[in-house]
């Protein structure tokens, strides 16, 4: 090789190799890092750390179960106000956090997302993998704990429960991918989003069962997908409901359609998001 080589005009060129490259993919490693990030800054930099992602939903079953224990007598699945309002808040709260996390992912890891081997794809997989597996360990848990504490004489279906705890983080993921790209879009999409939200709690299930409502509000409250997790939840848990309104194929149809376009959306406008 020439002591002096001769560059083109302009001076020397970056190698076309170590120019930012498109991935199609993510890549493991950098999803797993991505993981460890956030990991070490939600939980290891604040006292107890993973004890309140436990404590959290915890005291939200405590009150809600405190509370309507002085209303009723007993709840309307079984004779745990425990269990019923658990079985209703826990799928609610995986929803909630991972379809939080993943709006959120682009602008937590926007530093890191100029770089080649970080892309928009890796940091909501991250999120989505995080906070799911978070949300299931706390479910796991908060449940054996109930079932130990409590004489709930429960015989749990595994297939129904699992199912319901996998629709909730399908749900959260698509809704979350969506919102992602249309609060980098319109900056005050999440804040209306947040308002919009807020009556969600008190219309999915959590507190009550779909069978118990008027007919009139019944059909209407059919179209909350969230209220479909909850009902196979209590499916899985309580032998004696069979929580016959449940349909699959719809919570599935809304999760994918909001993830496609989320995906697809992303795909066209991440570079105006992440320059914006």
């Amino acid at each position: 090789m020439p002591r002096n080589p001769v560059f083109p005009p302009g001076g020397p060129q970056r190698p076309a190799k170590l120019r930012r490259v498109n991935r199609s993919f993510p890549a493991m490693r950098s999803v797993m890092a991505l993981v460890l990030r956030e990991m070490s800054s939600r939980y290891g930099r604040s006292p107890g750390g993973y004890l309140w992602a436990i404590m959290e939903p915890l005291g939200g079953i405590l009150v809600l179960s405190i509370g309507f224990s002085l209303l009723v007598r007993t709840p309307s699945l079984g004779n745990s106000f425990l269990l019923f309002y658990a079985t209703g808040y826990l799928p609610f709260q995986i929803y909630m956090s991972v379809s939080n996390a993943v709006a959120r992912s682009v602008s937590y890891s926007r530093a890191l997302l100029f770089y080649p081997a970080v892309t928009w794809l890796d940091a909501m997989i991250a999120r989505t993998v995080l906070n799911s597996l978070t949300g299931l360990l706390v479910t796991y848990i908060l449940l054996t704990g109930i079932f130990v504490m409590t004489e709930t004489r429960t015989v749990i279906a595994l297939g129904p429960v699992a199912l319901s705890l996998a629709l909730a983080i399908a749900l959260g993921a698509g809704v979350g991918a969506f919102n992602c790209v249309i609060s980098g879009l319109f900056k005050a999409w999440e804040q209306i989003w947040s308002i919009a939200m807020r009556p969600i709690f008190i219309v999915s299930g959590v507190f009550f069962l779909y069978e118990d409502m008027p007919p009139n509000v019944a059909a209407i409250l059919w179209w909350n997908p969230l209220l479909h997790i909850t009902g196979l939840m209590r499916r899985g848990i309580y032998a004696t409901y069979r929580a016959d309104y449940v349909s699959i194929t719809y919570v599935l149809a809304v999760s994918l359609g909001a993830l496609a376009m989320g995906l697809l959306l992303m795909g066209r406008f991440h570079r105006k998001i992440l320059n914006e």
